[in-house]
């Protein structure tokens, strides 16, 4: 019989709040991962009885492990298993300018290492399958080193170099607080631990370099910082949170463009250099003593009274309420105006680099918020380091191919020092940063020119793929929606990607190197996460191996493209010449003569003009940019940024992840269900049963806008027919072709026709309308003429 609650209602049982972290990696209580991006190397302090495990993610990638004990020494004894042999891949990519190898030849010299004496166990070769393992003990204490070599890769080949996971699990789970600090990034001036709950002031030079670590993660920090000659003076004038939200017209600073933080004076302070986390906050004032008796907390310790205590000694009056720049406060305003606060974003390690650009007094906090979510109840240490002005530190956020990847920082594609001669106005764009408009012309130049003359414009970003093996073919046929059977040798199909309730995954170009040889070049590094784990669910003999930093492209568009290219692209006999080359056909060929730089040319584009992308090494980008850009000049070829792109593309009908298609989306709601054959596609895809019923019943469609007003049109804006909502905005531009604004639309199937007129909503969707038309989703050559010409 069960127990009964005196009046007779059963007794619920009690049990812990479930909470799962999608973005964190699921590992065991005392496990840490690491990556080693292909080409890269890793150094991570170890003790004796941690257990290494070390996995070839891809496959085919070779690995070096070594191991400097507390004096300097390579000592195989570290590892337990005897060195194979000299640390020749190491000491290769420690020569190199990947950016890992700054902070692993520090490592090394902090350490008085000696490399000429370096040596390593070697681990996993060509014929290694994705996953496979190595495991070990670590035997001392001391300094672990990973390394994934690999070599140049020509375009036409798929020899890549791939990352290298290292997890490690801690013979002891409680570490002491220096072990779990990361490896500096150049020596520091100095390092001030800020233990919980407290704040420490300190004095920063002109020029120098402000680190803020989160140490454990999820622990918020305020930074406030005085000119020091004005302190000097007893001038109060502190970083003004509200002066930098309107000169920036952001809310708080981030690193590119709108980096800087001001006082009341408009008076720089710092530069936001480097961001790992990238979600902060400037509305709020550091937490006070009101906020907690508010909550019921009276006497509650609280950054501001901190903050007095901390600058006091610099003769600073105190305040009720100190504003700051929150780093790794989780704030966001919501439909209804309500400030809200969550979970920090800030992992273990996370971290926000700034550069004084006068001498400041300074002052950070340790949050002791312990009575809500905002240091995820549990508030801990945070670290400040400084460095020297003379120190390199590129601008970069942190990207993460995947929510549980970690961070790396922003890259320069390998044409940057070409491109950023010509202007300073770059965006970030999946872990790259891409210009955005040039200086000498403008977006609407740069438009013209792509419509009438010619445009180069750097693509690297896109991400790529090399599926290899004997079951390519029949991996790529499953996880494709097109029918990649048909596909010959040579030429390039654009296919979507779906999961098997028919949203889509990604969109890209296949192309068909060989027999068993394909390149998926796409949008998402999840595209390669999908095929890995589909063709080890079907048991799929296939390699698919990353290879975004092995192959830099630039697309060549506009009617004067081929002319261009004709002139500077070499081709075997066997190849097509660039003036036979037909749309979605690729040549391998190379620039000027058989001796120059090797190259793969595609026809291929996203601008709706006649066009080519051109792929090849980072070590060649600068001759092949070279070559283009001079044999453009009497074309008028202009470069192109990520502005005038989107106008092209707007017009073309061309879409873009996140605006015309989601997960939620279908190819035929994305406008491309003609790369669904579904009568046609005799074999199996994923998602085909779910497509059949979606393309029987759709729910809605992709459609041009034609907007008859002036008035700015956005991402996002509300379609209505009377007060019913039946759309929304995914892509708006004022195109200067057409002489007026068009849009792309999704919007509810029974209201899709052409024709059709609907409204799109202003303000609050209802106080202001614009009137619109239903047109079809191509309003700039809708029958692709220019592009096939």
């Amino acid at each position: 019989m069960r127990d009964l609650h005196p009046m007779g209602i059963g007794v619920r049982p009690i049990s812990a709040s479930t909470v799962r972290y999608p973005g964190v990696p699921a590992l065991p209580h005392g496990t840490e991962r690491y990556r080693v991006r292909g080409g890269g190397s890793l150094v991570v302090g170890v003790e004796a009885g941690d257990q290494v495990t070390v996995i070839d993610s891809e496959g085919g990638q070779a690995c070096e492990i070594s191991f400097v004990d507390g004096n300097g020494r390579f000592q195989s004894a570290g590892l337990g298993a005897a060195f194979t042999g000299a640390a020749e891949g190491l000491t290769a990519i420690l020569s190199s300018d990947d950016e890992s190898a700054a902070r692993t030849r520090l490592a090394l010299r902090r350490r008085g290492a000696d490399l000429a004496a370096a040596g390593a166990l070697r681990l996993f070769d060509e014929a290694s399958t994705p996953g496979s393992k190595a495991d070990f003990t670590i035997a001392l204490k001391g300094l672990l080193i990973a390394v994934a070599p690999g070599h140049a890769m020509s375009p036409e080949a798929q020899d890549t170099t791939t990352p290298i996971e290292i997890r490690i699990r801690r013979s002891r789970t409680v570490r002491d607080y220096a072990a779990a600090l990361p490896e500096p990034m150049a020596d520091p001036i100095e390092d001030i631990r800020i233990k919980a709950a407290t704040a420490s002031a300190y004095f920063v030079r002109a020029g120098e370099f402000i680190q803020i670590i989160d140490v454990y993660g999820r622990q918020c920090t305020d930074f406030q910082a005085f000119a020091a000659r004005k302190v000097e003076k007893g001038l109060d004038l502190a970083l003004d949170s509200t002066v930098t939200r309107t000169l920036l017209g952001r809310s708080y600073p981030a690193p590119g463009l709108p980096s800087k933080a001001f006082d009341r004076d408009f008076e720089p302070l710092v530069e936001i250099v480097q961001d790992t986390v990238g979600r902060h906050d400037a509305f709020a004032t550091a937490c006070n003593a009101r906020y907690y008796d508010d909550m019921g907390y009276p006497g509650h310790i609280n950054c501001t009274d901190n903050f007095n205590a901390a600058l006091a000694p610099y003769g600073i009056a105190p305040r009720k309420g100190w504003e700051a720049l929150n780093y790794f406060y989780n704030t966001n305003i919501d439909h209804t105006n309500q400030l809200y606060l969550d979970e920090p974003w800030s992992r273990p390690g996370d971290y926000v680099l700034m550069r004084a650009l006068t001498d400041l007094v300074c002052v950070s906090s340790s949050c002791p918020d312990d009575i809500d979510a905002a240091n995820g109840w549990d508030p801990t240490d945070i670290h400040v380091r400084t460095f020297s002005g003379k120190e390199k530190f590129s601008r970069a956020v942190a990207y993460r191919m995947t929510p549980d990847a970690d961070p790396e920082l922003t890259r320069e594609t390998a044409f940057h020092s070409r491109l950023s001669a010509l202007t300073r106005d770059y965006a970030e764009y999946r872990g790259y940063w891409l210009p955005n408009r040039f200086a000498a012309d403008g977006a609407v130049e740069e438009y013209w020119a792509c419509r009438e003359r010619a445009v180069v414009i750097d693509l690297s970003p896109l991400r790529k793929f090399e599926v290899t093996g004997p079951d390519a073919e029949e991996l790529m046929q499953y996880c494709l929606t097109r029918d990649v059977r048909k596909l010959a040798t040579g030429q390039v199909v654009y296919s979507a990607m779906c999961y098997e309730n028919g949203g889509m995954i990604d969109d890209g170009t296949l192309f068909r190197l060989g027999d068993r040889n394909f390149r998926w070049v796409c949008g998402d590094d999840y595209s390669g996460v999908w095929l890995r784990e589909q063709a080890e669910k079907k048991g799929f003999r296939a390699w698919v191996r990353s290879s975004t930093a092995q192959m830099h492209n630039i697309a060549v568009q506009g009617p004067k493209s081929r002319d261009i290219l004709k002139e500077i692209i070499w081709t075997a006999p066997r190849q097509p010449t660039i003036g036979e080359l037909e749309w979605f056909r690729f040549a391998v060929g190379r620039i000027g003569t058989f001796e120059g730089p090797p190259v793969v040319v595609s026809r291929t584009g996203y601008t709706g003009e006649l066009g080519y992308e051109i792929f090849c090494h980072p070590k060649d980008a600068l001759a092949v940019f070279d070559a283009v850009w001079q044999a453009g000049e009497p074309h008028g070829l202009t470069p192109m940024g990520l502005e005038a792109l989107d106008m092209v593309r707007i017009e073309a009908g061309l879409i873009f992840a996140d605006h015309e298609f989601t997960d939620q989306t279908d190819p035929f709601e994305a406008g491309i269900g003609f790369t669904v054959p579904l009568k046609s596609k005799a074999d199996d895809f994923i998602g085909r049963e779910a497509l059949i019923r979606r393309k029987e019943h759709p729910r809605h469609l992709l459609v041009g806008l034609d907007v008859k007003a002036n008035d700015a049109v956005g991402h996002g804006d509300c379609i209505h027919i009377g007060r019913a909502q039946v759309g929304v905005v995914t892509s708006a531009v004022r195109s200067p072709i057409l002489g007026k604004t068009i849009a792309l639309a999704r919007v509810d199937a029974m209201h899709g026709a052409v024709g059709t007129e609907v409204e799109i909503g202003k303000l609050d969707g209802h106080q202001k309308r614009l009137p619109a038309a239903i047109v079809p989703l191509s309003h700039y050559d809708p029958q692709k003429t220019r592009p096939r010409s």
